[in-house]
């Protein structure tokens, strides 16, 4: 009788996977037939290794006597695969599992075809000193490439399925002993609560998804293509999320600093690195104050300027026809659509085209009396700083959030500009990231118990 149900069972379930590929060119229905032993082989031939299947599951087949032998044969290869039900074996035979119907019994093993394990050089984050070898599109290779660094029997990786339709395999990596166990929890529900989003192809969609002001401007994760950078934050205590099909990792918590920090920190002796730190956030007012600052002073506090200084501005700007901050807003979107344009455009002529579109540009918009040559130095000097700050995130988000500073310069002069500087470190201030402060120097690790003999 429980044979009699084995039997059944299985049927239904070929039925159900030649009802659901039969229309797919690329389903393959096999049968194995030589004297008294029978098989059958289900799988999808465009995401399975040919080379594999001839090695592992067909030759020994014709290789071994009876069925049995070749049951236990398939039961002891470690690409056997547990079945929890009918959905499980229709995802794993997409991913590129094989169905092998052999004395009664019905095997699941993974012999999937992987274009994408080659690991990638370093191109978000490239750094003089450290490794060049960022992450791939393989999230098997990936975990592999983190536990060759990472050599400590605390390291967890648990696996997860994302995405309603795409079925994304996500990675959750941490280390026990010393992560925060409510920040953990509180990343693993907010992963629970975007499961059953149609479809995340990026962790940079998912960092979106997971960011709970939706239209916060600050992240709260990080990307990171980099493995150095990968096993320092798990060290510290962070959690590293890795989704299949995606060369970025995304690192959470995040603070504020932390965005402000290089990989190269680590490698360089301490007063360069204090040196270099002191750079980024020099930068990082450059960036955000720098124009609002022109319009403040020129517009409403000339005083703050020396005499000859505050003559020097005024004859630059003479035949200029609208005020400063028409004048730095037309230059600040012109600058905003060459750091576009070097992205959209082919790698071989980006930046000549840029270069060039610059200089042409800067100069025609001087002799034209449409700026002034002041203007162009304000705005070549952001432009820079802009791209001092090491993490992309959070560059493009102060690119944004100094037009507010200028809008609140405009109206209000130097006032307005220290008001709203003061309201955003007080919004930093209220921030957080899954639990943790957002504006604290570091996150705190959980000490590890030492139990005594």
């Amino acid at each position: 009788m429980r044979r009699a149900k084995e039997a059944q069972s299985i049927h239904e379930i070929i039925n159900l996977i030649t009802e659901k590929f039969q229309t797919s060119f690329d389903f393959i229905e096999k049968k194995l037939h030589i004297d008294e032993k029978t098989a059958m082989l289900l799988y999808i031939k465009t995401v399975v290794n040919g080379a594999d299947l001839q090695e592992f599951i067909i030759k020994p087949f014709f290789e071994l006597p009876t069925e049995h032998h070749y049951k236990s044969y398939l039961t002891s290869l470690p690409q056997q695969q547990e079945i929890k039900g009918k959905e499980q074996i229709l995802d794993e035979m997409t991913r590129g599992s094989i169905v092998v119907v052999v004395q009664g019994s019905l095997l699941l093993l993974d012999i999937k075809k992987v274009n994408t394990d080659s690991v990638q050089q370093v191109n978000l984050e490239p750094t003089i000193q450290g490794p060049e070898l960022a992450l791939s599109e393989d999230i098997a290779t990936n975990i592999n490439l983190i536990r060759q660094r990472y050599h400590k029997p605390s390291l967890v990786v648990e696996i997860q399925e994302i995405g309603g339709k795409s079925n994304q395999s996500l990675s959750i990596i941490y280390d026990s002993q010393s992560v925060n166990d409510a920040v953990l929890e509180k990343i693993k529900n907010k992963i629970t609560s975007i499961k059953h989003t149609p479809l995340i192809q990026t962790t940079a969609e998912m960092q979106r998804l997971l960011n709970e002001k939706k239209r916060s401007l600050l992240p709260i994760s990080m990307l990171t293509e980099r493995t150095d950078r990968i096993i320092y934050n798990i060290a510290g205590g962070k959690v590293v999320l890795l989704l299949d099909g995606n060369p970025v990792s995304l690192i959470a918590p995040a603070i504020f600093f932390d965005f402000m920090s290089a990989t190269e920190d680590n490698y360089r002796p301490f007063w360069v690195t204090i040196f270099n730190k002191a750079l980024r956030y020099l930068g990082l007012i450059i960036c955000l104050t720098l124009p609002a600052l022109y319009v403040a002073i020129t517009s409403y506090n000339p005083e703050v300027f020396r005499f000859e200084l505050a003559l020097s501005v005024s004859g630059s700007r003479i035949g200029v026809p609208y005020p400063s901050f028409i004048e730095v807003l037309f230059m600040l979107i012109v600058m905003e659509l060459l750091i576009e344009a070097s992205i959209r455009l082919p790698k071989m002529i980006a930046g000549t085209a840029t270069t060039v579109g610059g200089l042409i540009l800067g100069t025609a918009a001087t002799e034209a009396a449409l700026t002034s040559t002041i203007m162009i130095i304000i705005v070549s000097a952001m432009a820079i700083s802009t791209f001092v700050i090491p993490i992309n995130e959070m560059s493009f988000a102060i690119r944004i959030i100094k037009y507010g500073v200028l809008f609140f310069a405009t109206i209000g002069g130097l006032l307005g500009l220290a008001l709203f500087l003061l309201g955003f470190i007080m919004y930093l201030s209220n921030m957080d990231s899954f639990g943790e402060p957002y504006f604290k120097l570091y996150v705190q690790r959980k000490t590890a118990e030492v139990k005594g003999d």
